[in-house]
This record gives C-alpha cells, sequence and structure tokens, in this order.
C-alpha cells in the first residue's frame, strides 16, 4: 500500500513534474554523450553546461568552480578524501560529532590512513562552538568540515562564523549543506568547497555536486576519461543534471514563500507533540532548519513508532534514512545529551513541498492514540 502522508522528506522527495518534463528529452531525444564531438555530444554538452551556469548562479560562484557527482556522498569523499591526498603536507582534520557518515565514516578512514581527526562536540541543541573550534586548529589543520543544518535534528550551525575563522586561519573549509541548499539562504563568504545534491529539492536521485573554490587542488577519487576537469571521470548524467538545475530553479523561486509555511508546520508540530506526556524536542527551537522535527518519546522505540504510523498511512523515520536500520541510538542524539532510553524513542518528521495542513492536521490526530497504544504495550512503564 502507498502512504498517504509522507513526512520523510529529508530522506528523499518526490520528482516535480516541471523536473521531470525537463528531463525527458534527453533520454529518448538529446541522449548525445556530452564528450562526443558530433551533433548529438554537442547539444548533450551545450545542456550540461547551461545547468552547471545556473546551479553556479544560485551559489553567485563561477561555472568552472562546480564539480558534477552522483551524489553529495560522493561529493562529501572527493572534498575530503581529494584534500587529504592532494599533497599538501597538512594531516589535521576537523569536523563535529554530528556529521553525517559520509563525513564522519570518511573522517574515521582517514585515520586509519594516518591523519588525526578532531572530533569538536556540540551543545544541546547541536550546535558547534566557534571559539572551541578557533583554539583547535593547529599549523598542522588541512581542513575544517562542518554540515549547515543537521539533517537528523535541524540545527544550523554558524557557517559565517566558521567560515571565517578558517579564512584568518589559512585553513580550508567544507561545509555540507545537503538539507539547506534551496531550503534556507546560505552564507557562503569564505566557504571553500560545499556539496549538495537533487533528490533532497525535487529533483532526481543519482545527481549531486561539489562547489569547489578556485585554486583549491583535489585528487580525483575516480580515474578514466578526464570528465569534470579531470576530477570526477565518468559520463556524466545529463538528464540528472538537467534535472538538477530545474528542481533548484524552482526551489529558489520559492524558497521564501515554502519556507514560511514549513516553519509554521514545524512550530504546529512542536506545540503539539511536546505537550504529550514524556517528549522532548532535540535541536533548536528557533532558527533551525523548516522542514525538520526531532521529538523523542519516552518507553517507546523508535522503530516501532514508525511502523505503526506506516500501518495509517503516514511515512516517517527515526533519524537519517542512511541508517535507520541500524538499531543502535543515533549519534546525534547521543552527542547533543539525550538519555539513551529517549535516543531510542526518536521520531523524525520532515515536510516538503506537497505537505498540506490537512495532512499536518491528521498527523496530529493519529499520532497521540499512537503513542498511547505503544505505551500501553511498552515494558518500560512511566507515569504520566
Amino acid at each position: 500500500m502507498n502512504n498517504d502522508i509522507y513526512l520523510d522528506n529529508s530522506a528523499t522527495t518526490p520528482v516535480s513534474e516541471e523536473v521531470i518534463e525537463a528531463m525527458l528529452p534527453y533520454w529518448q531525444v538529446e541522449y548525445g554523450n556530452a564528450s562526443s564531438l558530433h551533433s548529438f555530444g554537442r547539444r548533450a554538452h551545450i545542456a550540461m553546461e547551461e545547468s552547471r551556469a545556473r546551479l553556479a548562479a544560485s551559489l553567485s560562484a563561477s561555472e568552472r568552480e562546480i564539480i558534477f557527482t552522483a551524489s553529495a556522498s560522493e561529493a562529501n569523499n572527493l572534498a575530503i578524501k581529494g584534500l587529504a591526498f592532494s599533497g599538501i603536507n597538512k594531516y589535521h582534520i576537523i569536523t563535529s560529532q554530528i556529521e553525517h557518515p559520509s563525513v564522519g565514516k570518511v573522517c574515521q578512514w582517514l585515520e586509519k590512513q594516518g591523519f588525526t581527526v578532531t572530533y569538536l562536540p556540540v551543545d544541546q541543541e547541536g550546535m558547534v562552538d566557534p571559539d572551541e573550534l578557533a583554539a583547535t586548529i593547529t599549523d598542522d589543520t588541512l581542513l575544517v568540515t562542518i554540515m549547515y543544518g543537521n539533517n537528523e535534528i535541524g540545527t544550523v550551525q554558524p557557517i559565517s562564523q566558521i567560515a571565517e575563522i578558517c579564512r584568518e586561519q589559512g585553513v580550508i573549509f567544507h561545509t555540507d549543506a545537503v538539507q539547506a541548499y534551496g531550503k534556507i539562504p546560505l552564507a557562503l563568504e569564505n566557504v571553500d568547497m560545499l556539496s549538495a545534491t537533487a533528490h533532497k529539492l525535487h529533483g532526481p536521485k543519482g545527481v549531486g555536486m561539489l562547489y569547489l573554490r578556485r585554486g583549491i587542488k583535489l585528487s580525483p577519487l575516480i580515474h578514466g576519461g578526464g570528465h569534470e576537469r579531470g576530477l570526477r571521470s565518468g559520463t556524466e548524467n545529463i538528464a540528472g543534471i538537467v534535472g538538477f538545475a530545474k528542481a533548484v530553479e524552482i526551489a529558489f523561486a520559492e524558497m521564501e514563500v515554502l519556507r514560511d509555511r514549513l516553519e509554521g508546520f514545524r512550530e504546529q508540530l512542536i506545540e503539539t507533540i511536546t505537550a504529550i506526556p514524556k517528549t522532548k524536542l532535540n535541536g533548536q527551537r528557533k532558527g533551525s532548519l523548516p522542514h525538520i522535527t526531532n521529538i523523542s518519546f519516552m518507553a517507546i522505540e523508535g522503530e516501532s513508532l514508525v511502523m505503526k504510523l506506516d500501518e495509517h498511512g503516514i511515512a516517517t523515520s527515526t533519524g537519517s534514512a542512511c541508517s535507520s536500520p541500524n538499531l543502535e541510538p543515533s549519534h546525534v542524539l547521543l552527542a547533543i545529551g539525550t538519555p539513551i532510553v529517549m535516543a531510542h524513542g526518536s521520531l523524525r518528521i520532515s515536510t516538503g513541498r506537497r505537505t498540506t495542513q490537512e495532512e499536518i492536521d491528521r498527523f496530529l490526530t493519529i499520532l497521540p492514540q499512537v503513542v498511547e497504544e505503544l505505551r500501553e504495550i511498552s515494558p518500560f512503564k512511566i507515569n504520566t
């Protein structure tokens, strides 16, 4: 059965009709390889470069600073590993304890290759302390990588301040902006590298990008025909790239209006759900990403809550879609000090372009009933 209400937009989003329409010709009509010299290839190349220019404009960047990848995870890997093995004789990396696995696990892998990594702690709202970051930088620091907005709890980091510190100290700064790009205005002055993807913005899966400030040299992860200025070999996904650009065009045009609507939904969700006894909001109440709400419930397993809601035709998640089958508590929730018993009972609700007021109202009618049912059968009894 298809879910009636989709509240897992942080995991992925449905591709919009406008995006599908823009992509269609590049599967059956304009299907050329952008590296080919004939007219089919030239037209594909023009479409790719026009899309690159549109994405660059969204970041106030130049076209040569946009590198297409197959995902944001690949973009994160290219940024971090590519810099680590670029020949700069520095071996210290700074990140946070709440990064996406495509950053955190890369850093853990680099530790096995001889690099030193500092994992900055965060406060109870998930915020990095810029002063602590500044104090951690040494002469051996190669890179600071801090995500823009957290994929589980929605916390938005002080990126402008962090980037300025890095620029003053002569350290390259990368941000994973997957959840923030196209959702909120970004402060990108002094940001050296940025990762984003199409499928969080009602674009297609299988295409992402890395913004790479001119002058920064990376070692490629994929060798081959020398595509993407030699940084990412492999025939480009022209249909996906065109769809990415169209999705970004729509997202930026609608950003202000959609942000206001989603912030209204978020406030309603927080106000209503935290009225249920023994619940806890995870992350910021104000200043968060507008589409992510994360709440923990005492004496309930998050997986059971997600499955029970699914029986009612409501799709939610317990956290990152990349690790949701993992029954370990969320590393993000543990980092912000959430007790383990509460961390196991977290629910991430993420709204999107298609979310309606009627869907939010229905969800908020069903959720308290589901919580009550699960608590009645829970072995962990609480006084409500």
